[in-house]
C-alpha cells in the first residue's frame, strides 16, 4: 500500500534551514508530527545543537522551537511504499515538491537526516532545486551506537554556520 506524507512543511519566510527525514515513521504518525518515536532524539540533538532547552512534547511547541531558530521541517518523500519504519524497505518513492518553500524562504542549506535520506533527496532532488545535502547522521533509535559518540554532535553541529 502506498502511504501519503500526512502533513506540510514547517516552515516561514525567516527559515534560512530546511531538515529533511525520509519520510514519518509509524510512531510519528500515530504521535501526528516529525519525530515522534519517544525514542528519537532528534529533538534533544537539535536542542543541544542550538545550545537550548529541548522543547515540550507538544506539536505546538515543536513548531515554535523550529520557527523560533529559522528551521524549516519536512521529509524527501511525498509518498512511498514502506514496510514499517524500516527505510531500507522504501520502494516507489515519489518527492516532495519544494519549490514553494524555496521561493518563499530565505533557505540557504538542506540538511538531510540518515543515510536514505540522504541517497533519495540525491536522487529525486537535487538537480531539480539546485541544492545539494549536507548529511547529517540518523537520530532514529536503530542509529543508538553512532549517536553516542562526539562525531555525532559535530555532524549536527553543521547546522549552525547557517542559521
Amino acid at each position: 500500500m502506498t502511504l501519503i506524507h500526512p502533513w506540510e512543511c514547517v516552515f516561514d519566510e525567516n527559515s534560512k534551514i530546511l531538515i529533511l527525514g525520509s519520510f514519518p515513521s509509524p510512531k510519528s504518525r500515530e504521535y501526528g508530527f516529525y519525530y515522534g518515536h519517544p525514542q528519537n532524539i532528534f529533538w534533544k540533538t537539535l536542542a543541544r545543537t542550538l545550545k537550548q532547552d529541548e522543547p515540550a512534547n507538544d506539536i505546538v511547541s515543536k513548531k515554535a522551537f523550529l520557527l523560533q531558530n529559522r528551521i524549516a521541517l519536512w521529509d524527501v518523500l511525498h509518498s512511498c511504499k514502506i514496510e514499517g519504519a524500516a527505510d531500507s524497505t522504501i520502494k516507489s518513492p515519489i518527492a516532495n515538491d519544494f519549490s514553494y518553500i524555496l521561493k518563499n524562504s530565505k533557505i540557504k542549506a538542506i540538511f538531510t537526516t540518515g543515510k536514505k535520506a540522504s541517497v533519495l533527496f540525491e536522487k529525486l532532488c537535487a538537480k531539480n532545486i539546485g541544492f545539494d545535502s549536507i548529511y547529517l547522521p540518523s537520530t532514529s533509535p536503530a542509529n543508538c551506537a553512532q549517536q553516542k559518540n562526539e562525531k555525532f554532535l559535530k555532524e549536527w553541529r553543521k547546522i549552525r554556520e547557517f542559521l
